[in-house]
This record gives structure tokens, sequence and C-alpha cells, in this order.
């Protein structure tokens, strides 16, 4: 019988061939049939709520009471989830992305934004702290939500109009809504079924999300094909700033445990988080708060494309490292 962890391996490292062929179908789609790739694209609306609601549903908030016996830990990775990596993400994004603000603004949304979903499970691969994790995974998405605005409004250098309350309107219509819905009909199912039962609606609920992101991520390319490929040249660059990202993250990483002799499991689960970042919800909140930015879009869905084949090596190279602690 094959292990949970290892099936659930299987789906993650195929997340990256589901995006890439959705980026085909609807790049064929857009290209070859504009009508219909029009007509796609139109239907975001209706995708990007039910992403949202998916996204909202699986979120455990119960989790949060393990916050105040791990102190030290959360503190240490909420600093450099919202404070250390922020600034390094943006001075990767200017190093290489000066020249294409609207690619920079979306590289430095996809770098501010630690992941909620995916990383526990390679957490879980590399032998790290999956219940401290689980704590972990609302604090991030409360704090990135809350921050977004801000984070725009020091990065983006007006390399986008960034009105404050329009921004304050979408997401209560996009996200506060959708999220007090969620959060009651988890709460309800959890009443109401057995915790097997319930257990076995996330688990669906988190292997959809991925379809629906796949779904959003087709819509796009299908409306926007021509406009992403008259940037086609600037993609190498992109490419090669989420690399250097993925490095200097993983010494920050490293550099934190020994500065404050964090153990193997915590080790593990920092990594992780630091490595991370949540492309579905942001590329979410992005499309709801900056319509019409489809270049912002694609550079949120290319370094979702590295990262999954990035988490993978660094759970194999964790195990390793796990002999020297």
């Amino acid at each position: 019988m094959l292990n949970f962890g290892l099936i659930k391996h299987l789906k993650l490292t195929d997340t990256s061939l589901i995006i890439i062929f959705s980026i085909i179908i609807g790049s064929f789609l857009g290209h070859f049939n504009p009508a219909a790739g029009e007509l796609m694209s139109k239907q975001v609306d209706f995708t990007l709520l039910i992403l949202v609601s998916f996204l909202f549903f699986g979120i455990r908030f119960g989790v949060l009471f393990k916050v105040a016996k791990s102190i030290r830990f959360f503190s240490i990775a909420l600093l450099a989830n919202f404070i250390f990596v922020p600034i390094i993400g943006y001075s990767i994004a200017s190093l290489f992305l000066s020249a294409h603000p609207l690619l920079l603004v979306g590289l430095v949304i996809y770098f501010m934004s630690p992941c909620t979903d995916w990383f526990l499970s390679f957490t879980r691969l590399a032998k790290g702290n999956v219940p401290l994790g689980a704590a972990l995974i609302p604090l991030n998405m409360i704090l990135q939500l809350l921050l977004y605005p801000f984070y725009l409004q020091w990065f983006t250098h007006n390399n986008v109009q960034v009105d404050a309350m329009i921004i304050s309107t979408a997401l209560l219509q996009w996200f506060l809504l959708p999220l007090f819905i969620a959060v009651a009909m988890h709460q309800l199912l959890k009443w109401f079924l057995k915790p097997v039962w319930f257990e076995l609606i996330l688990e669906k609920v988190d292997n959809t999300t991925l379809w629906i992101t796949a779904l959003l991520v087709l819509q796009i390319f299908a409306g926007n094909i021509v406009l992403i490929l008259d940037h086609f040249s600037v993609l190498g660059w992109l490419l090669i700033a989420v690399c250097c990202f993925f490095l200097i993250t993983f010494l920050l990483a490293n550099g934190l445990t020994y500065l404050f002799k964090i153990s193997y499991p915590e080790h593990a689960l920092l990594t992780m988080t630091i490595a991370s970042r949540n492309a579905p919800l942001m590329l979410a909140v992005t499309m709801a708060t900056l319509p019409e930015q489809p270049l912002i879009y694609a550079a949120l869905v290319i370094g979702m494309l590295v990262e999954i084949p990035h988490l993978t090596i660094l759970q194999h190279l964790l195990l390793k490292m796990r002999r020297s602690f």
C-alpha cells in the first residue's frame, strides 16, 4: 500500500506539469481562436470566487491555540516571512526587472506572500515539524491579506495605480465575505460530520484547488497571450530572478537556524515556509485588486512553475542535512 505522504508528494510534483499544460492550452486557444479566448477570460470572476472559497475552506483556524506554546519559533518565522523575505524579494526583482515595471510588481507580489497549503506536505516529507506548521498556516493567511495593500504601496513605486480605498473594497468583497462563509461552512461540517468524513472533504477540497488554479491560469493566457508574447524575451530574466530568490532564502533559513540554534524539525519547517510562496491566493487577490494587468499575473504564474521542482529538491537536500543535526 502506498504511503499517504508519498501519494500527496506525487500530486504536488505534478503541479508544475498541470500549470504548464494550462499555459499551453490557454495560449493556443487565445492565439488560434481569439473569440474563444476572450470568452474564457470573461469567466475569470467566477473562477476567482470559487478558488478563494476553496482556499479559505481548507484553513484550520483551531490550530492557532498552539502558537502560545512556541512563541519563539513563530516570532522567527513571521519576522523572516514578513520582513526579511519581502525586502530580499524586492531587491532581487528590482535588480533583474527594473526596466519592466509590471513584471517587477508581479514578482514582488509573488515573493512577499508565504504559502498556506502545499509547504506543509513538503515539510512532512522532509521530517519537519508538521503540527507547528499547521498552526503557522492561518497566521500566514491573515497577515499577508492585511499587509497586501501596504506592501503594494511600499514596493511598487507608482508602477501601478494603488488606491487604498479600492483595494480595501475589493478585499472586503472578494475575500472577507468568502472567508466568513467558508469558515462557517468549515465549522458546520466539522460539527455534524464524523472526523473521518470531514478530513476526506478537506482532502478533496485541497486537491480540487489545484485544478481551479489551473483553470484560472488557462483563462489568463487565453485572453492575454498576445500581450504576454510581446514580453517573451524578458521571461528568462524573470526565471533567473526566481532562482536567485530561492537560493538566497535558503541561505537565510540556514543563517537563522544557526543564529537561534533551531533543532532539525523546526529547521525543516522554517526552510519550507520561507521557500514556499502563496501563488494561488495572491493570483486571486491581485486579479481582484489590480484588474486588467496580465503581465503581473504572468509573473506570479511563472514563479509558481519553478517553486514545486525547487521544493522537491529542497526536501531531498534537507533530509541529507538532517544527519548533521
